[in-house]
């Protein structure tokens, strides 16, 4: 199974290759010789011989010595078990685990934010708004209750419009409230 991303690169590599993929559709019916594999896919030899090698790199065929000739074969199980790998949610997960997750919310902070911190505008774009509301809720002290006088005079330090910034907290569940006109608090997904 493929464990890094470099894994990954090269397994894709070996398969971004028609003449790969066509040796790799032959050998799934049965093992051949390279000579039998030129002659098939009217490839040189040393062609032939290039290609096999990238794919017994990534595992899936293996190579054996058949009297004179070198036989290849499709490893089904590694095959499989490559590709149950590769898809698996934690690799594809960690395939993407050096990238800055903030980097975006960052990016819009820096387009709506004076440098006093207030919002010059609430966005309207709902990806957008969501990152500026992320950064509001960082005001609200888990596990504390806030009412809703409370809640005005610290969304007053970010934007004027308090309603539609408490109503949109609530709204993307950024902050929790307790009906008819309680206590607010902020949520814990944040």
């Amino acid at each position: 199974m493929a464990d890094s991303n470099d894994d990954l690169v090269n397994f894709f590599k070996a398969l971004a290759d028609s003449n790969r993929l066509k040796i790799l559709g032959l050998l799934a019916q049965h093992p051949y010789s390279g000579e039998e594999l030129a002659a098939l896919l009217d490839l040189k030899p040393s062609t032939v011989s290039h290609h096999l090698g990238k794919l017994i790199e990534t595992g899936i065929v293996t190579a054996r010595a058949e009297g004179y000739y070198t036989v290849y074969a499709l490893d089904q199980k590694a095959l499989e078990s490559t590709t149950r790998g590769i898809f698996s949610n934690e690799q594809m997960v960690a395939a993407a685990a050096d990238v800055d997750a903030d980097a975006y919310d960052r990016k819009v902070l820096a387009d709506y934010l004076h440098p006093d911190g207030r919002l010059k505008t609430i966005p309207a774009q709902r990806k957008k708004l969501e990152a500026v509301l992320r950064h509001v809720a960082k005001a609200f002290e888990p596990g504390k209750r806030y009412s809703e006088k409370q809640i005005n005079e610290i969304l007053a330090c970010f934007h004027e419009d308090t309603a539609s910034l408490r109503r949109e907290l609530v709204g993307y569940g950024l902050l929790k409230r307790e009906g008819g006109g309680g206590d607010y608090w902020r949520s814990e997904k944040n």
